[in-house]
């Protein structure tokens, strides 16, 4: 008699068909979703409660879908977290949009990813003034590293006697902080300087620039910058220019110094040859980091000058301005100059043996005081 052989196979797909059947399909969103504005211009609280009954998915992982963007942004920026609060930042002249869901997964989904439905919530700072009075051609430099001017004009309706304020904040600061050296064109405040920002570098710093007058409402400007994308660092230095035995240019120069980091530059070369009577135009020749460059003269001019200027490179910044030019010249004989430089002293010599001899030739045509002319026989 066949031994009998127990039915592995219907019992293991009808224990799979129960996991499947037990496994949820469904995931509520999160709850409570809301924005709150703790003052720090611009940067809000986004905050929210887990989904009903998440303790129940003991099995598996509970993770957020956070995705948030300003009112007219076409892309949102997404956070993959399980934290149930999150600080962000928002441009607050524009509303302020979020969105939300729950993302579930792990052995009681049988490691399939199982999302909720979205959830949303918006922000809007109340408006004040009309557009027209808020400030104009806002404008940041941050100099050398070290300190960041701000520019601005009032707007196209300031009333007379408008008083402005710049307030800025980055994490690490308790609160928002006013600028106090301010730049100022006839008794009103149009920039302001701020110093000491090192702390600020590679993250946000929120910026507002508010502005008041007696009985009028303005229209308050927010900006968000980055410093590092902001700088602009001082003129090369050193800047040497000298021939080289195969009549080639070799130019060197040193870094601007102060805190910009010297491997964040990079340099533009530019050469001018003249031609003639005529300069020629600067043309490009180089970007580069290093600090050196051998430039070849292909018209062999005259006087040949070379100009450099710097800026942050892209493994520092997406982007920043260019410094001034430090410009230097060298001039090189050209090879009429040095023939005639060789012909001069012939010349000289050959004049000088000349006017020797027509004076011998006068001595010896001049007879002696005193002697027959017939008698002469030197000088």
């Amino acid at each position: 008699m066949a031994p009998w052989r127990f039915p592995v196979l219907p019992v293991a797909l009808v224990w799979g068909w129960v996991l499947a059947s037990s496994s949820p399909t469904t995931v509520a969103p999160p709850r409570d979703l809301q924005i709150t504005d703790p003052g720090l211009l611009g940067s809000l609280d986004v905050e929210w409660k887990p989904p009903p009954h998440v303790q129940t998915f003991n099995e598996c992982t509970v993770k957020y879908k956070f995705e948030y963007r300003n009112s007219g942004d076409r892309d949102w920026k997404v956070i993959f977290t399980r934290k149930l609060k999150f600080r962000v930042g928002f441009d607050l002249s524009r509303t302020a949009e979020v969105r939300l869901q729950t993302l579930l997964k792990g052995w009681c989904t049988d490691d399939v990813e199982v999302q909720s439905d979205w959830i949303y919530a918006t922000f809007q700072v109340p408006p004040q003034g009309k557009l027209e009075s808020e400030v104009q051609n806002f404008h940041c430099i941050y100099h050398d590293w070290e300190y960041l001017k701000c520019s601005w004009q009032p707007g196209l309706l300031t009333p007379h006697g408008v008083h402005y304020g710049l307030y800025y904040w980055y994490e690490g600061l308790d609160h928002a902080v006013q600028c106090d050296h301010y730049i100022q064109d006839r008794g009103v405040n149009v920039g302001c300087v701020l110093r000491n920002l090192s702390q600020a570098e590679y993250q946000d710093l929120n910026i507002c620039v508010n502005g008041s007058a007696a009985a009028t409402l303005l229209r308050p400007l927010y900006t968000t910058l980055r410093l590092h994308n902001l700088a602009k660092p001082s003129a090369p230095k050193q800047l040497v220019v000298s021939m080289s035995a195969a009549e080639e240019l070799l130019v060197a120069w040193s870094p601007p110094g102060g805190r910009m980091p010297p491997h964040c530059l990079e340099y533009e070369v530019q050469v001018a040859e003249d031609v003639g009577e005529a300069t020629a135009a600067w043309a490009f020749v180089s970007t580069q980091m290093e600090t050196a460059l051998t430039i070849s003269r292909a018209n062999q001019s005259h006087v040949s000058c070379v100009r450099v200027r710097g800026r942050t490179n892209i493994f520092c910044a997406d982007q920043g301005f260019w410094s001034e030019w430090t410009q230097d010249c060298f001039s090189v004989s050209r090879k009429e100059d040095k023939q005639l430089f060789i012909l001069i002293p012939v010349i000289l010599s050959l004049s000088i043996s000349l006017i020797v001899f027509m004076l011998i030739g006068q001595c010896k045509k001049r007879p002696p005081a005193g002697k027959p002319l017939h008698a002469s026989v030197g000088c």
